[in-house]
């Protein structure tokens, strides 16, 4: 993946640690360094505190949360995007207004980078148009795909533009984008989703973990790259790669195959695992569960839960629960389950570096130091915690059927409007930026070694899904 930061010459310019994936651009003044993430937890926190005060006061930030309607037509994807142009003029402007400041703040050019950033606005825009098609899900057209997709083509078919970099801030997108995931993950969640799910989440959590990086290790790949791997297929790829390769200080191409490893082996369990579940005849909540354990990003995950819920809609009863189970319980293990050890990770292996790794690296024994954990820690995970905790508090004046009704469309859902445009973002800049080249550079080794987990993740998910778990799961799939 190329640099997408760029350094201003001159007293006072950004400072970037080169060779890493989570590169943090600073200004630094009065003993603070103000990040490229503490930027981002604070523009993902403004919005959703200005999401909340309006909420509260009996409105909602719907009107911004701009989003293509279902279409079947040109004409009608024509007439709605003309409807709704003021919105997506409105969303640009708040977007350009506080990514443009945030790079103002960082010392750089905001003029080049919100011309840049126009060119990913539009093209996003249309994404999501194409993924607003009812045909859509049936050709995994899912925007995060598609973005990634033509990013890729487009960066590896053509010489881009060099002005255009500018605007392709991957780190600064997906890390908005997981602050925001935090409004959408409630703690009591946790207690809604149940033990079990909690706990078949932190089963695979560590074990492909483990055997990802053990395999790694065994390969001979550093333990930095081992970590970015393990935890990328573990948790949530993407979002993952970056935050762990930040805390553990990964070289930028290590994080940059990760996600590329990420990204192969989710678009295939897209279509592996609906299939696989239709031959074993699966439940629709087990099938949720089992591609909710086995998927590795969530938009890939949501396409196939979808798609397996459609197949139960369109069986008329062959398959046992309610389509909507799939999705339910994917949304359980994967967005719930798996998605909130992003934090643990980051944490826990942020201080096993510091204190372990690097002191046998340097031959001097080391003692914990908090303050270079601290300057180590994502911080933009701490925005995360903080908006979980901000709509932990909202729900818990509401029951569970309360929030769904009343907090979801009104509040969260507006907020995920804006996390898929953000990750939409990144998954454009991660494609415009990925050169097929240099990661064929790295070898065989990477791949086998993520490979392992994928096998021990699948069987492992099928055997606790469909199994050792397949009570509560299919508990999800009765009723109407």
């Amino acid at each position: 993946m190329s640099d997408t930061h760029h350094s201003v010459p001159g007293s006072g310019a950004p400072v970037q640690r080169q060779g890493t994936q989570s590169t943090q651009t600073t200004a630094t003044g009065g003993g603070f360094s103000l990040t490229e993430d503490w930027l981002a937890a604070a523009v993902g926190l403004l919005l959703i505190v200005i999401a909340w005060a309006l909420f509260a006061t009996g409105g909602s930030i719907k009107w911004l949360a701009v989003a293509p309607a279902k279409w079947s037509n040109i004409g009608q994807a024509a007439q709605d995007f003309a409807r709704h142009l003021p919105g997506y003029v409105a969303l640009f402007v708040t977007f350009g207004l506080l990514f443009g400041a945030s790079v103002t703040l960082l010392r750089q050019r905001a003029g080049a980078f919100l011309s840049a950033f126009l060119v990913v606005f539009v093209v996003s825009a249309l994404i999501l148009i194409l993924g607003a098609w009812v045909n859509a899900s049936k050709y995994n057209l899912e925007p995060p795909l598609v973005a990634l997709a033509l990013g890729l083509i487009v960066s590896n078919v053509f010489t881009l533009p060099q002005w255009l970099s500018a605007g392709l801030r991957v780190e600064f997108y997906i890390k908005v984008g997981i602050v925001l995931l935090g409004a959408t993950l409630p703690f009591t969640l946790l207690a809604w989703a149940g033990p079990v799910a909690v706990a078949q989440a932190t089963i695979v959590s560590l074990v492909t973990f483990f055997v990802i990086f053990f395999a790694a290790r065994a390969f001979g790949l550093d333990r930095r790259f081992a970590a970015v791997l393990g935890v990328g297929g573990a948790v949530c790829g993407v979002s993952a790669a970056i935050a762990i390769a930040g805390a553990v200080r990964a070289k930028r191409e290590q994080a940059s195959v990760a996600i590329t490893l990420v990204v192969l082996w989710a678009i295939v369990m897209i279509f592996v695992l609906p299939f696989a579940s239709r031959s074993l005849g699966l439940s629709t909540a087990v099938a949720g569960a089992w591609i909710g354990t086995s998927e590795f990003a969530d938009a890939a995950g949501i396409a196939a839960a979808q798609a397996y819920g459609d197949f139960a809609r369109q069986a008329g009863g062959a398959l046992a629960g309610v389509p909507d189970a799939s999705l339910q319980a994917f949304t359980l293990m994967k967005v719930v389950g798996r998605d909130i050890w992003i934090g643990i990770w980051a944490f826990v292996l942020a201080l096993v570096a510091t204190t372990r790794w690097e002191a046998q690296d340097s031959g001097v024994t080391a003692r914990a130091n908090p303050g270079e954990i601290w300057a180590r820690f994502p911080k933009f995970v701490l925005g995360f915690v903080i908006a979980s905790a901000l709509v932990t508090w909202i729900a818990s004046h509401y029951s569970l059927a309360d929030y769904r009704k009343v907090v979801t469309p009104q509040f969260v859902a507006p907020i995920t409007v804006l996390r898929t445009w953000a990750f939409t973002f990144c998954f454009l800049s991660i494609g415009l930026t990925t050169r097929f080249r240099s990661l064929a550079a790295t070898g065989l080794k990477p791949f086998l070694a993520f490979t392992a987990g994928v096998a021990v993740n699948v069987v492992i998910g099928y055997v606790l899904s469909a199994h050792v778990f397949a009570s509560y799961w299919n508990s999800l799939g009765q009723g109407s």
